[in-house]
């Protein structure tokens, strides 16, 4: 009988500390502080996810159907799409459910999957942008070396260490973030769950967790944005000394969209992450622009300067034209 009272009181003992240290639900706050924008910014929303899921999926499509476009950057290209793709599936349903109702809530569970597959998603793509400045770089630099350098089982090699790599980092960053407490805390000022702001709502010790985002931050963003920046200093010395005009443009217009992307990912991101604790309006503004539209604009910058992406479109569209005047005979 003691035994047993015993027992029952570490149940309940156990039930109360997870209850406290795992609220079963948290409040995302969002831009309910500017309930005027909430209705034109879902509809913006929507229409972006809309034409997010269709730009990258026929991204990976086009690439797939067309010969052409089975090359190293291309294939870059297609993770870079299925990472867009994954991202914006992570946060913009649920963004889009708290901006349409006056519920602003999200359990426990799916907001730690999605602060882990966020946090995956985005340590891969910092690691793959490094990885296509450095494929740019080889097409330039040593063009006659290209196809040795960059071969089949180099390009998926290197696309394995990126995705692993944001794997292991983001389930260190997850689990350690299950362990913290909240203490009843459930209101992120924020539109998703992110682990630097379950971080900050945490009531118990924070250190290791701090100390593991900045060592996670040396590979994902202080190295990967360096290689961007060393590639393109090469890639540009060498451009330099083409002698014709043509030349360099071509060169240019081979590295312009990449460096686009990179721009778009690293600019606001890195801006959003060096702001005050206290601007968090502005910091949610940008979190939503490299979070939401910059998936949005990657396919259209790759399509709109690509002459390759182009020419396939109109291949397709062409050979689906002849298919449908024959049906008509």
């Amino acid at each position: 009988m003691l035994s047993f009272s015993i027992q029952a009181y570490a149940m309940q003992v156990g039930i109360e500390r997870q209850n406290v240290s795992f609220p079963n639900t948290f409040v995302l706050v969002g831009f309910s502080d500017h309930p005027w924008l909430e209705v034109p910014l879902f509809g913006v929303l929507l229409a972006s996810y809309i034409f997010t899921m269709i730009g990258n999926s026929s991204i990976i499509v086009l690439s797939l159907l067309e010969p052409r476009l089975q090359t190293p950057m291309y294939f870059f290209l297609d993770n870079l799409s299925l990472l867009d793709l994954c991202a914006t599936c992570t946060i913009v349903p649920q963004l889009l459910v708290n901006l349409w109702g006056p519920e602003k809530t999200i359990a426990s569970w799916s907001c730690f999957a999605q602060a882990y597959l966020f946090h995956w998603t985005s340590c891969t793509e910092s690691a793959l942008l490094a990885v296509m400045a450095f494929d740019r770089y080889v097409a330039i630099c040593s063009p006659l070396r290209y196809v040795l350098i960059m071969h089949l089982w180099a390009c998926v090699w290197l696309v394995a260490v990126c995705w692993a790599s944001g794997l292991a980092n983001s389930l260190v960053q997850a689990t350690l973030t299950l362990y913290l407490t909240f203490c009843s805390k459930n209101t992120l000022d924020h539109f998703f769950c992110e682990v630097p702001a379950l971080i900050k709502l945490a009531c118990s010790d924070t250190a290791t967790n701090d100390l593991s985002l900045v060592l996670g931050a040396i590979p994902f963003g202080i190295v990967s944005l360096l290689t961007v920046l060393i590639s393109y200093i090469f890639i540009a010395r060498a451009i330099l000394k083409l002698p014709s005009a043509e030349g360099r443009r071509k060169a240019l217009s081979t590295c312009s969209s990449h460096l686009l992307v990179v721009t778009m990912y690293f600019g606001p991101g890195t801006y959003t992450y060096l702001q005050p604790p206290g601007n968090n309006t502005q910091s949610k503004f940008l979190s939503l622009f490299y979070c939401v539209f910059t998936p949005l604009l990657n396919p259209l910058i790759y399509t709109l300067r690509n002459r390759d992406v182009k020419e396939a479109w109109k291949k397709i569209l062409a050979s689906q034209g002849k298919g449908t005047s024959l049906k008509g005979q």
